[in-house]
């Protein structure tokens, strides 16, 4: 009788060759189980069953026992009622190999190797040690005849790092190349092999730099200043207005932060002006309580949106006054100014001068019947409101008529020269957009006369002349200044920024319909009054959005406005991905619910919810949220996925460093599918984690470094959805790199998967298209 002992819940046999010799397998039936053992780590279970395939293969009259109540390696001779529960004895008897059990080789592999593959934890710099041991001094040749002990080594040495003797030994006998395959597909891996602690290991230098608590420029960095065109404080911003200057803005920021670079978003709300006077005497309120009202309405929404500002002003301050002042008089000074007498529409009904916007008409260029008296909005000319034919008040339709006044004109015929120099050089320097150079060609090509910058009003910033006390600066003037202003209502240090011009590069985002007052006037006033000034290096502007195929329209209810978006019930993510998606950058564009919906099923939805909620929850199934050790080298197609995804971050940084904010979205959303792609191409399922868990550790290695890089480049797009995906992989937000990486490292831990987006049904549709139809037929 064979004296066979319990080690723990594994089987062993006491050294007894003289009663182990084996009676012959050929005259007997036998059979053979695999380790299949939920208490044994999953090196453990290949490290045996590779013996045992071994053993299987060996002999052609071992059958494979298939029995779910068998779960420990095993071997029965039916005749006699013999068994065996070691996978080295077992193999040690159907080889009939009983050499070299006292050696040094077999000593090594039991009470080393297999010791560590025992353990759920083993220390890895002392099992890296063994491994290349191994390797060094008794793996240095696989080769039939195969011994006993030279197997168990093999197997023990291979289960602990596949990587590591694939890479030494790069052939394998047949049969052992057969019984490694056959090994494999016989290991139950649980969820329990894996303890979740909540580590975290992620690589330091890939991960974005936290923001200082004043941004101010740095020697050395990129310093870029970002501003959108601030919002007229009396209405409530349309999508077509967020997506135009504030959402642009914000995106491009979030990139430059992404990238590290040291970048400051400013912007606030425009609150001077005629519209301000006449809006709170229609709503019988002061102008600073309706200013205070709207900046609240502003600030809410584009919070709401996730608008990220560093800061968010206005401009009824007493540096904007002072700052606005001093460019006034400097300009002064230098002989910039000039004072002329002027008429200007008056209206005899609510006995006021009326601002050039609430004068309406025919537009004298191409018959546009509502053209305003500062612009057409059909054809983009700039106007005079004495140029509109049949001109009447927009409050009470009253008509107008002119009377004398004195105003101050900025002198920019003499500036001309300076300004289009300067605009040959910046324009080319700093890429405008297309229809930046030509709205501003246009109007240079016209020539440049000098232009009123002073109103007769109350509500503005006060003319620092003693004949002009009673007047205010006109708007247009004014407004640009504002981005100074607020910068410096931001930081006391604001000149660092704004008169630092080979150390900044201003981006500044817009509607077409403000191209002039950014190209020309402001950049003429900073010229003007010679100082040094930080101007325009990138222009980024965007022609209209409508809405289902008419204009937005808050007196009619037409179509979705910022406050409205919130009461649908959708994240913010959703609608900035489709503005962005519809951004009419080159052209008019068009708000579709029906289209809204598609893009949030078939590719938030779709795409990137299913790519990362697959690989998220197949990691907390079947790792315990652990992430494996895993080895790219047992990915065979890696090298090609590197590749294809180091082209797509380079042609996305590439795009979004000039800007085209539409086609880096579009870029975003390929490595998202490209991530899809990989886990179909690698049949990422329960068959690959028990039969290939080499290959199925790097799969979900890899696959969890591409959802950490998409988060990242889809940061600037949808920040509430990266937010998420961050906190499910556990991980800070990382870098935007031209570079595929692998920060996130074996043995990290990752959180329970959330969902990010939920499908919009078509009666959903109807019911939001009908709710922002107004009283549009």
């Amino acid at each position: 009788m064979t004296n066979i002992r319990r080690n723990g819940d594994r089987f062993t046999t006491k050294r007894a060759t003289d009663t182990l010799r084996p009676i012959s397998l050929a005259m007997a039936s036998s059979h053979i189980s695999f380790d299949q053992s939920k208490g044994h780590t999953s090196a453990l279970q290949l490290a045996n069953n590779i013996k045992l395939a071994y053993a299987l293969l060996s002999s052609g009259n071992l059958k494979l026992e298939e029995n779910k109540d068998v779960l420990i390696p095993q071997l029965v001779i039916d005749s006699t009622g013999f068994r065996l529960f070691d996978a080295n004895a077992i193999l040690r008897y159907v080889l009939n190999d009983f050499e070299e059990e006292e050696s040094n080789e077999y000593n090594f592999a039991v009470s080393s190797l297999e010791a560590f593959a025992s353990h759920k934890d083993p220390i890895k710099e002392h099992l890296a040690e063994a491994v290349q041991k191994s390797l060094d001094n008794y793996l240095t040749s696989v080769e039939e005849p195969l011994s006993a002990t030279r197997i168990v080594i093999f197997a023990n040495t291979y289960a602990l790092d596949p990587a590591a003797v694939e890479a030494r030994i790069t052939s394998l006998p047949e049969r052992l190349q057969e019984a490694l395959k056959l090994a494999k597909t016989k290991i139950v891996r649980s969820s329990t092999d894996y303890k979740h602690t909540g580590a975290v290991n992620v690589s330091q230098e890939h991960l974005m730099k936290s923001q200082d608590a004043e941004i101010l420029p740095k020697e050395g960095e990129r310093n870029i200043l970002i501003t959108s065109a601030l919002p007229y404080v009396n209405n409530v911003p349309h999508l077509g207005n967020i997506v135009g200057s504030v959402l642009s803005a914000d995106i491009y920021s979030r990139f430059a932060k992404g990238r590290n670079y040291n970048a400051l978003y400013i912007c606030g709300t425009d609150e001077y002006g005629t519209a301000t006077e006449t809006k709170a005497l229609e709503d019988g309120v002061t102008p600073r309580e309706l200013c205070d009202k709207y900046h609240k309405v502003h600030s809410d929404v584009y919070k709401w949106f996730q608008i990220g500002f560093d800061y968010f002003g206005r401009t009824t301050t007493e540096k904007q006054t002072a700052i606005a002042q001093d460019i006034f008089m400097k300009l002064y000074d230098r002989g910039f100014l000039e004072e002329q007498t002027m008429k200007q529409l008056y209206c005899p009904a609510h006995k006021g001068y009326l601002a050039d916007r609430y004068v309406e008409g025919t537009c004298p260029k191409c018959g546009y019947e509502d053209a305003r008296g500062d612009q057409c909005d059909k054809c983009g000319a700039l106007l005079n409101p004495f140029e509109l034919i049949d001109p009447r008040c927009k409050l009470d339709d009253g008509v107008p008529e002119p009377r004398d006044s004195d105003h101050i004109f900025m002198s920019l015929d003499k500036l001309e020269p300076e300004i289009k120099k300067w605009v040959d050089e910046a324009s080319s320097k700093g890429n405008w957009s297309k229809n930046s150079k030509t709205i501003t060609q246009s109007w240079l090509k016209e020539g440049l006369h000098p232009r009123c910058i002073t109103r007769d009003l109350v509500w503005g910033t006060p003319v620092p002349l003693e004949n002009y006390k009673e007047k205010v600066l006109y708007v247009w003037f004014d407004a640009c200044i504002g981005y100074v202003s607020i910068t410096a209502n931001y930081t006391n240090k604001w000149e660092q920024w704004w008169k630092n011009p080979n150390n900044i590069d201003l981006y500044q985002f817009m509607g077409k319909d403000n191209v002039p007052f950014h190209t020309v006037i402001f950049p003429g006033s900073q010229l003007g009054t010679g100082d040094d000034w930080t101007m325009l290096h990138h222009l980024n502007t965007t022609e209209y959005l409508q809405y289902e195929g008419g204009k937005f329209s808050k007196s009619r209810s037409i179509g979705v406005f910022g406050n409205n978006a919130q009461e649908i019930g959708l994240s913010p993510s959703v609608w900035r991905y489709y503005l962005i998606s519809v951004r009419p950058e080159t052209s008019d564009s068009q708000f579709s619910w029906s289209d809204f919906a598609a893009r949030n099923n078939s590719e938030l939805l779709a795409n990137l919810g299913n790519f990362v909620n697959r690989v998220v929850k197949f990691v907390n199934a079947k790792y315990n949220g652990v992430v494996p050790d895993f080895n790219v080298d047992n990915l065979p197609g890696y090298a090609q996925l590197k590749k294809d995804i180091d082209e797509i971050l380079t042609n996305y940084v590439d795009n979004m460093e000039k800007v085209h904010l539409r086609r880096g979205l579009e870029i975003a959303m390929t490595l998202s599918a490209r991530g899809n792609q990989f886990l179909q191409d690698n049949k990422l399922d329960n068959s690959l984690f028990a039969q290939e868990p080499a290959k199925s550790d790097a799969v979900v290695g890899v696959a969890l470094n591409i959802i950490y890089t998409v988060a990242s480049i889809m940061s600037p797009f949808i920040p509430e959805t990266s937010e998420i995906i961050y906190r499910m992989l556990n991980a800070p937000a990382l870098r935007i790199d031209d570079h595929f990486n692998l920060p996130i490292r074996p043995g990290h831990n990752i959180n329970k998967a959330e969902y990010l987006f939920s499908r919009i049904d078509e009666k959903d549709v109807e019911k939001w298209r009908s709710k922002h139809s107004g009283k549009q037929v």
